[in-house]
């Protein structure tokens, strides 16, 4: 199975999907998690497999009847629950379709990132080194990923890849493209798998306003300094109508996925607020739109 093919089968509009997300502490499942979310997934992290079945029965009934629900399951969760999800899922499949995914990732690297991270090890308590914390880990886990439909080996990506395996993945809609809107600061450097870069360095810029400098564009005071900058409005006006312009070319060529990154001098205030803006315009007419902001991670 290629890495890009889409496991989610969109041929009847009524079918529920149920994804599960489980895997190694440090191996990306929040980033997944979130990139469903970005997809509109319902998501719920860290669930007892008990709850499965009463989370799906709520989402998919009544006036919110969600049809794509995602659920992150961990280590924190007691041992009884990995012993018991397989026979639950293998329940819920029966009615539901059950996406078990395992977010997989080296020793090395698990070892690497929370040294950088300095986070604790869910499972490390006084005595136990991280090594064997992970040890545990893998063995606690070994019986969902021997089920799992899929398991993804993160120790090579970076978190923007793992989105995009992710989105490519579980798009909702099997024609037309993928959208991934993302912020950066230009003094880090250009993120190099960017299809198109805009600069926002021209527009007025909220780090000066001591009130709004420790914010970012997600923020209201941001947002309502910005929207009150004429140019501001004008920038978001022409990127859409540009990229209204092109993106039907690249649909036309049959290409799934298009990364528009955009750009400021911080990748806190002006970059973030118009990924933000800018994807909440393509949602309206589009599925399967994320935001990454690669400076707030």
């Amino acid at each position: 199975m290629s890495q890009y093919e889409r496991l989610i089968d969109n041929d009847d509009p009524n079918a529920i999907h149920l994804v599960v997300l489980t895997g190694m502490s440090g191996g990306g499942k929040t980033v997944a998690l979130r990139a469903l979310e970005d997809l509109e997934f319902y998501c719920v992290d860290n669930l007892p497999s008990a709850l499965l079945p009463q989370l799906v029965e709520a989402a998919t009934r009544g006036d919110s009847h969600r049809r794509r629900i995602a659920v992150g399951v961990d280590v924190r969760n007691r041992d009884e629950d990995f012993r018991h999800m397989p026979k639950v899922l293998s329940v819920l499949a029966a009615t539901v379709h059950v996406h078990l995914i395992f977010l997989d990732c080296s020793d090395a690297v698990l070892i690497k990132r929370y040294s950088e991270t300095r986070r604790r090890h869910p499972l490390a308590v006084r005595g136990m080194s991280l090594a064997d914390a992970i040890a545990e880990e893998r063995r606690r886990l070994r019986p969902l990923m021997a089920i799992a439909e899929r398991v993804i080996d993160s120790s090579e990506l970076n978190v923007h890849q793992l989105r995009r395996l992710i989105a490519t993945g579980y798009a909702q809609t099997a024609d037309g493209l993928t959208l991934m809107f993302q912020s950066f600061a230009f003094r880090r450097g250009l993120p190099l798998d960017s299809d198109f870069v805009f600069d926002a360095r021209c527009l007025p810029n909220p780090h000066w306003e001591p009130t709004l400098r420790p914010l970012s564009g997600k923020d209201a005071p941001v947002r309502e300094f910005l929207e009150r900058q004429p140019e501001v409005s004008e920038y978001v006006a022409d990127t859409a109508r540009w990229l209204d312009a092109w993106l039907p070319r690249f649909e036309a060529d049959d290409r799934s996925y298009v990364t528009i990154s955009i750009g400021c001098t911080g990748g806190r205030h002006r970059s973030v607020y118009l990924v933000e803006k800018l994807a909440a315009h393509y949602r309206t007419t589009r599925e399967g739109v994320l935001t990454f902001h690669r400076e707030l991670e």
